[in-house]
């Protein structure tokens, strides 16, 4: 067991809280205006087109997974604005949808 290599000692990183330390601005309301859809693995998500009311974006349209209850109207706080969700596709391959 020749171990003559001085092992080196780990550098310790501290552990930010995740998601936390991301979000710096303000939140931003936004109406819901159309739902498209439901994705995820089991539809638990709920995918949403919604248009911005404040801040440098206002008047976006964009869209945007939730999870949870939601209908249209609907006001949403969005912390951030500037990543959109990306488009549902059909998974239906055989029978009538076709």
């Amino acid at each position: 067991m020749g171990g003559n290599k001085a092992q080196k000692p780990r550098e310790v990183k501290a552990e930010a809280m995740k998601g936390k330390d991301k979000f710096t601005g303000n939140a931003v309301p936004a109406v819901v205006e159309d739902i498209v859809g439901r994705t995820g693995f089991r539809g638990e998500v709920t995918q949403i087109k919604c248009k911005i009311q404040e801040g440098p974006e206002q008047g976006k349209v964009m869209r945007r997974n939730v999870k949870g209850p939601i209908r249209l109207k609907d006001i949403l706080m969005l912390r951030e604005v500037q990543i959109e969700a990306r488009r549902i596709k059909s998974k239906v391959t055989k029978g009538a949808f076709t």
